[in-house]
């Protein structure tokens, strides 16, 4: 759409044509100086309005099957965020390390609150799943310090109690930042976005 102010610099356009505010003006509309103006305009615009839509168009096309896991993937986050806010509260305090300059249990609850979130947007926000996969895949980097500190520091949680089963957790956080991409067809989008 070529709107009023677009026009007004240019001083190109007569009065009885200023009806066409807020809509492409007719390309045999009179002009009283502007030579091509109008055209580069309109060529910008277009330039400008294509761009815009690859940026809004964050969508790939996902199967049956990453739609499950997504949904799966959704559900185990909102129940891991209840546990942060109520019944697993203590053991996810054990994973907050010891030099985040935080009370533990606010951290636990802000980082519940967090993952409520991101798994009911898993579920119910399919327009972004792309965006929300990727928020996911990036909160799960931004949590894998507390798994560290864990095995780090010898700390027994959710029936992780011996090195090996601490060490064995820490290989699981890449498995679920892939997951987050690959459900939400966010893996797909930052493959075709590389070889552009």
């Amino acid at each position: 759409m070529v709107l009023f102010h677009s026009f007004a610099s240019f001083h190109c356009i007569k009065k009885a044509d200023l009806d066409c505010i807020g809509k492409r003006l007719p390309t045999n509309i009179s002009f009283k100086k502007c030579g091509n103006q109008y055209e580069d305009t309109l060529r910008q615009q277009d330039k400008m309005k294509s761009k815009m839509e690859n940026v809004n168009q964050l969508t790939v096309e996902t199967t049956k099957l990453q739609h499950f896991f997504r949904l799966l993937l959704g559900a185990l986050m909102v129940v891991a965020g209840i546990g942060h806010l109520t019944f697993q509260r203590g053991e996810f305090q054990a994973q907050v390390p010891d030099w985040i300059p935080l009370s533990k249990d606010l951290v636990v609850i802000v980082s519940g609150i967090v993952e409520v979130t991101l798994g009911a947007s898993m579920i119910f926000w399919k327009k972004q799943r792309i965006k929300v996969g990727m928020a996911l895949a990036l909160f799960y980097v931004s949590i894998f310090p507390g798994n560290i500190a864990q095995y780090v520091n010898d700390t027994n949680a959710f029936g992780l109690d011996t090195d090996e089963a601490r060490l064995i957790r820490l290989f699981f956080q890449p498995v679920l930042v892939i997951w987050a991409l690959w459900s939400t067809g966010a893996l797909t989008y930052l493959r075709s976005r590389k070889k552009k």
